[in-house]
């Protein structure tokens, strides 16, 4: 067979050519491979820059340094920290830290955003003008003011421990925060617990059965009777047969400080309060605009059959609003979460605060800790939106989109 009979076909030469190069052809493949060779020489110039870096400074490479003493303190702690704890425990008590603002900052977010969309498209024209005041006014202030307005102009105003606010003589508020009575477990604890998971799972299947029946069948199933037998009844019955499982240890005040109990530290709630508030103005505009996106006829639809109009938007608007909020929702649930990371402004000991702010000052590990806090983020904005995903997924289903 001659050299010409193994050449390929014009039409095969010229669809390969396409598919490295594009329109451009040979030319655009030259200029891909060029732009490959920058890009890893700019890499390779980092990487080099860096090692050079740490060698003058004597600084070692990699994460052993999570295995040293971290020599600090830190003011919240869901997890028991000392100071004589290695770094990688300082990560974990600053990752829980960011966990649990993000996480209660989701949840009244959400709420206060529901409360403010319906506010806005109330008949009642006060309401309406309340919550467009509210809306035009935070998410137009800047959130790092926010979180300094509630943390010096509102909580730093509040009187020291010797003249804290009493809340019915067992908690008590003042500028070093909210102490309240700790709970201690007794004997029975454990089975206590479980009692009440139980009832908690009980709760959630009959409701889900209750709404199953009302959507297939249209049968009104009344289930409030029974879940508040299960949450409230079946706990009440094991503490009367097993005793009590738990103690409270109130706070005392003793010098110029509270003793005992448990103390929710100022800089969660200004930042908590702040996180919250801001991005419910977000989000009522979502739930706001997800809404409208209903067509009213449902409204008259749910009128006609006699149903109230908060019963009509709980089983028929918002159900299918929720299709279109559900997206947008997610972002504003990405964006709390990345904002606490402002936490340092007021000192509170989130990821950033305390892993990729004093550790790494006192480590110089800047590559491996800023590395791990990049991951971090990166993780939890990845788990968030698949959870948010399935979410959308079921309520798309649910509707037969």
């Amino acid at each position: 067979m001659s050299i010409e009979a193994r050449k390929p076909p014009p039409q095969i030469a010229l669809k390969i050519r396409r598919v490295l190069g594009g329109k451009t052809g040979w030319n655009g493949i030259a200029v891909q491979f060029a732009f490959a060779a920058i890009l890893g020489w700019i890499a390779y110039e980092i990487v080099s820059n860096a090692r050079a870096n740490l060698e003058n400074q004597h600084i070692a490479a990699g994460f052993g340094f999570l295995a040293n003493n971290a020599g600090f303190d830190v003011n919240q702690t869901l997890i028991s920290y000392t100071g004589s704890d290695t770094f990688l425990r300082v990560f974990l008590v600053g990752l829980l830290n960011t966990l649990v603002v993000s996480v209660v900052g989701i949840v009244f977010a959400t709420l206060i955003g529901f409360i403010v969309a319906l506010c806005r498209l109330s008949p009642n024209w006060l309401l309406a003008r309340i919550g467009e005041i509210y809306v035009e006014i935070i998410r137009n202030l800047p959130l790092l003011f926010q979180i300094l307005f509630w943390y010096l102009a509102v909580l730093a105003a509040l009187p020291n421990p010797r003249q804290s606010i009493s809340l019915l003589g067992i908690a008590f508020v003042s500028n070093r925060g909210l102490v309240i009575p700790r709970p201690i477990g007794e004997s029975g604890f454990e089975a206590f617990l479980a009692v009440l998971a139980l009832g908690i799972v009980a709760s959630v299947a009959l409701r889900i059965h209750a709404r199953r029946a009302l959507f297939e069948r249209g049968q009104v199933i009344r289930i409030w009777p029974y879940m508040l037998g299960l949450l409230f009844g079946l706990p009440l019955v094991t503490m009367l047969v097993a005793g009590l499982p738990f103690s409270f240890e109130l706070p005392q005040l003793k010098g110029f400080n509270f003793a005992g109990g448990s103390r929710i530290i100022p800089e969660f709630v200004a930042l908590t309060l702040a996180l919250s508030t801001y991005t419910a103005a977000f989000i009522a505009e979502i739930v706001r605009a997800g809404i409208l996106s209903v067509h009213s006829g449902q409204m008259e639809a749910g009128s006609s059959l006699g149903l109230s109009r908060g019963t009509t938007l709980r089983l028929v608007v918002v159900p299918q609003a929720m299709r279109v909020i559900v997206p947008p929702l997610t972002n504003q649930y990405l964006n709390l979460t990345k904002n606490s990371s402002l936490a340092v402004a007021i000192g509170y000991p989130d990821l950033v605060s305390v892993f990729a702010g004093t550790s790494l000052s006192q480590t110089g590990q800047a590559i491996e800790i800023i590395a791990m806090t990049m991951g971090v983020y990166l993780l939890i904005s990845l788990i968030t939106s698949a959870v948010m995903s399935v979410y959308g997924w079921r309520v798309s289903r649910s509707l037969g989109a």
